[in-house]
């Protein structure tokens, strides 16, 4: 079986959140995986897994700049075996905006690298506004009154379909 590594980045612990899901979802279905989060210093061999998964959350409209540095630094590697890549989002809220040519923000992204991953999942982010500081839940609530989506200043939603993390968890442990 596979050794595969989930790369994620994450701003509130979400991205995080699906990994752990994907993490024991391959590995009950016989594949080893590991877990390491993306920060501006990280140094993460990738050389040595048989897949890698790369996840990162939008915040504000972009995932953070280290993920595209770190995608171009190991672009070889990445096409060198299969490879993954998932975006966690609020608009992807709306399951008209969970592929990649209608998700806004994964398909300026992708346009902005040149990794082309065999498999792309888009999955609903997570809102919870009590543990946001004053300027990101002003900012949030903001977006959601704009998009139509929760206010509430002491909500939180969980927006992911988590039969669809299952599904994408499949697909990384049949990707060859």
């Amino acid at each position: 079986m596979a050794q595969i590594i989930f790369v994620y980045s994450t701003v509130d612990g979400h991205t995080l959140e699906i990994c752990e899901r994907l993490s024991k979802l391959v590995e009950r279905r016989g594949h080893q995986s590991s877990m390491q989060e993306l920060t501006p210093n990280s140094e993460i061999e990738l050389g040595k897994f048989d897949r890698v998964v790369i996840g990162a959350s939008i915040r504000y409209g972009h995932h953070r700049p280290e993920v595209s540095r770190f995608i171009q630094d190991n672009v070889d590697v990445l096409e060198s075996r299969p490879s993954a890549f998932f975006s966690v989002n609020a608009v992807a809220r709306k399951p008209e905006k969970r592929a990649p040519h209608t998700n806004p923000y994964v398909k300026k992204f992708l346009g902005t690298i040149s990794w082309r991953p065999r498999l792309i999942g888009i999955f609903g982010g997570k809102i919870e506004y009590p543990k946001y500081r004053f300027w990101d839940k002003t900012m949030i609530r903001f977006i959601m009154w704009l998009t139509k989506g929760p206010t509430d200043p002491n909500a939180i939603v969980d927006f992911t379909d988590w039969d669809e993390v299952e599904a994408f968890a499949l697909a990384i442990s049949e990707m060859s």
